[in-house]
C-alpha cells in the first residue's frame, strides 16, 4: 500500500493498491477509483473485529458497515477527499502503539487495523448532539489515515505534564496519554447548558493532536446561509 495526500484546505488522501491487496474504509468516502477496484460491504471483515466490533463502531460514532477496496488485476488505485476543510494525517498503528481519535475521525487504512469504542462519556446535550464525548480506539497495526478539522496543533507531553482542552477540539491521541473530564464552575456553558465548562484534561507522556475546527463552530458559521422555514 502507498499513500499520497494531495492539498491543503481540502485534501485528498490517494492508495495505490498492489494486487491483491484489500484496504478499509468508512462508507460513502470514496471519491474516485480505478476500475479493476473490487468494492465489498460487510461487518465481519478480518481487520473490522467481527460483528461485535462493527456494533462498537456503530456505538463509537462510525458506521455499522465497513468498506473493503482490492486491487483486482493489477495495481489499483482508490481515493478520499476530505468533507470538511481541515488536514488527512498518516498514523502508523503497531502492537502497543494505538490511538484514540475523534468519532468520525477515522478516513481509512490498512485491512488489519481494528477500530472501536475508547472513550464515551455524557455531557449534556449540544455540541454533541446528546452523545457525549467519543473517541474511537485505533489498534492493530499497520498505517491509519485520519480526518482533522481546520490547523493541527500538536504536542508532545512529558511524563506529568497536562493540558486542559475543550472536547471538541481533541482531535487524536496516543492511547498513552491519560486523560479525565473535569468541569471548571462560574462559566456559563451556552453549548451544554448551565453552570459550568467541560474540559478534557490530557497527562502525558504521550503525543497529542488538537483541532481548530470543530463541528459546533461549523455549524455556527454556516447557519446564517442556511433555508429555514422562518422566510418561506
Amino acid at each position: 500500500m502507498r499513500s499520497e495526500i494531495t492539498g491543503s484546505t481540502l485534501p485528498v488522501l490517494t492508495i495505490t493498491l498492489e494486487a491483491g491487496e484489500t484496504m478499509l474504509a468508512e462508507p460513502d468516502r470514496l471519491s474516485w477509483m480505478t476500475p479493476n477496484v473490487g468494492m465489498h460491504t460487510t461487518a465481519a471483515t478480518g481487520g473490522s473485529g467481527g460483528l461485535f466490533g462493527a456494533l462498537g463502531r456503530a456505538v463509537a460514532g462510525g458506521g455499522l458497515f465497513m468498506t473493503e477496496f482490492t486491487a483486482e488485476r493489477g495495481e489499483a488505485l482508490v481515493a478520499f477527499a476530505a468533507t470538511v476543510p481541515g488536514n488527512i494525517v498518516e498514523a502508523e498503528v503497531a502492537e502497543g502503539r494505538s490511538y484514540l481519535v475523534h468519532r468520525h475521525g477515522f478516513l481509512a487504512g490498512a485491512h488489519s487495523l481494528t477500530l472501536s469504542i475508547g472513550v464515551q462519556q455524557s455531557l449534556g446535550s449540544g455540541l454533541f448532539g446528546g452523545e457525549g464525548f467519543i473517541l474511537q480506539r485505533l489498534a492493530g497495526h499497520g498505517p491509519a489515515f485520519v480526518e482533522l478539522g481546520g490547523e493541527i496543533v500538536s504536542y508532545d507531553l512529558e511524563q506529568g505534564q497536562e493540558l486542559l482542552v475543550h472536547p471538541a477540539h481533541v482531535g487524536m491521541i496516543e492511547e498513552g496519554v491519560s486523560f479525565e473530564i473535569t468541569t471548571i464552575r462560574g462559566v456559563k456553558n451556552m453549548l451544554f447548558g448551565g453552570d459550568g465548562l467541560f474540559l478534557v484534561r490530557l497527562s502525558g507522556p504521550g503525543k497529542v493532536w488538537l483541532q481548530s475546527l470543530t463541528p459546533a463552530k461549523l455549524a455556527h458559521a454556516l447557519r446564517p446561509y442556511l433555508p429555514s422555514g422562518e422566510h418561506r
